[in-house]
């Protein structure tokens, strides 16, 4: 079936449990698109299924995986990944993410674990990201991710994370607040980082908040609201690239949704600030 279009304008919301009420009974137009881990809702029935069959059927429903281990060392699971491609087709998914990490070690790790940045990681990643590609019969966009321990690295990761692109042919799943987040507690630029990200392979955003622990280290929680300095970045995105479909990342310590969707309207304001450069950008 062909995927559902998206606006590049869209701005959407995480497709979470404890939203469920709220996300089935708000009014049209309060949120464009929403975001849901595969792994979450596969064969999932009764009343969570038929509110999620009722919620896909009303709005594009975009996939963000948990599981893939894109860059770990156990083969890639083969039989899952057909199952994802039956789910994607099923409710008409026009972008399939993951995370540029890995996740399982003899067993899953619950966690989103750094690769080193080496060359050889560059290949071993592009390799299993091109073989889910064919698997799934689609692109794969891939998240740069939030980390805190640096087990190698060879290569800036800006440098690493356009390698990995380039080798795979994949999309890019741009997150502004991981961004954020590893400049501050790797010391770069934001700036400096976002400049040097492909954009023509960023095919959406994510925009989350985090947990101030000190003001050298920044945790990324998705449990707060957005920072100024991650609206900032944004806006920085928007004017860079042109504009791309936004999503609001909330996972826990959800405020009313009345606010949420006053952080959905603050993404709106600032797609609608970013089209004259987007017309710009076009153009040049």
């Amino acid at each position: 079936m062909t995927p559902r279009p998206l606006k590049t304008d869209a701005a959407g919301l995480g497709l979470r449990r404890a939203l469920l009420g709220p996300l089935q009974s708000a009014a049209e137009g309060r949120f464009d698109f929403l975001e849901c881990a595969p792994e979450n809702w596969i064969g999932v029935g009764g009343r969570f299924g038929e509110a999620f069959a009722d919620l896909a059927a009303r709005y594009p429903i975009i996939c963000h995986g948990l599981s893939l281990s894109i860059g770990g060392t156990e083969p890639i699971d083969e039989t899952f990944l057909v199952k994802v491609r039956r789910f994607l087709d099923q409710h008409r998914v026009p972008i399939y993410s993951e995370h540029l990490s890995y996740c399982a070690d003899d067993g899953h790790l619950y966690d989103l674990m750094p690769i080193p940045f080496t060359e050889e990681a560059v290949h071993h990643v592009a390799a299993r990201i091109r073989q889910a590609q064919d698997i799934l019969g689609r692109r794969l966009a891939v998240e740069n991710i939030s980390y805190y321990a640096a087990p190698f690295q060879a290569m800036p990761e800006a440098d690493f994370v356009t390698a990995v692109l380039e080798e795979a042919d994949c999309d890019l799943l741009l997150d502004v607040n991981n961004i954020v987040v590893n400049s501050i507690n790797h010391r770069y630029d934001p700036s400096e980082f976002l400049a040097r990200m492909p954009g023509q392979r960023i095919v959406y955003i994510h925009v989350a908040g985090h947990y101030d622990e000190a003001d050298d280290l920044k945790i990324d929680t998705h449990g707060a609201a957005v920072k100024p300095s991650v609206w900032a970045l944004l806006a920085e995105a928007y004017a860079r690239f042109g504009v791309r479909p936004t999503l609001l990342e909330r996972d826990f310590n959800f405020p009313p949704f009345d606010q949420l969707i006053a952080e959905v309207d603050r993404v709106r304001r600032l797609q609608a600030a970013g089209k004259p450069s987007e017309a710009r950008h076009a153009r040049g």
